[in-house]
């Protein structure tokens, strides 16, 4: 069974650092600005893409009406904003060779 991992930024920045010897500030400076760019690409486009890596929406969902399971008791879910990412083609291939492999 594989674990679940989550990862950082500092961790990202590290493996930046380590791959092409960059000092960890400007490591974290650039995975920062992926990020931010990513957010500010949402807010404006509701949508970014990734060339062979994948797609991010921005998507609305209206308000409904919930149900605690435990109590039955109903109540109001408000409208939200939800972001989905919808791997490519190529990370799909990619991922999959690797998990066979």
């Amino acid at each position: 069974m594989i674990e679940k991992q989550n990862i950082s930024r500092d961790e990202i920045a590290e493996t930046i650092k380590s791959e092409f010897g960059f000092n960890r500030k400007l490591c974290l400076d650039i995975v920062n600005d992926i990020i931010e760019i990513i957010i500010e690409g949402l807010q404006s486009e509701k949508q970014v893409k990734i060339h062979n890596f994948g797609t991010f929406k921005l998507n609305n969902k209206a308000s409904r009406i919930g149900r605690n399971p435990k109590t039955k008791e109903e109540f109001n879910i408000s409208r939200r904003n939800v972001i989905t990412f919808k791997a490519s083609k190529v990370l799909l291939k990619y991922i999959n060779n690797k998990i066979s492999d």
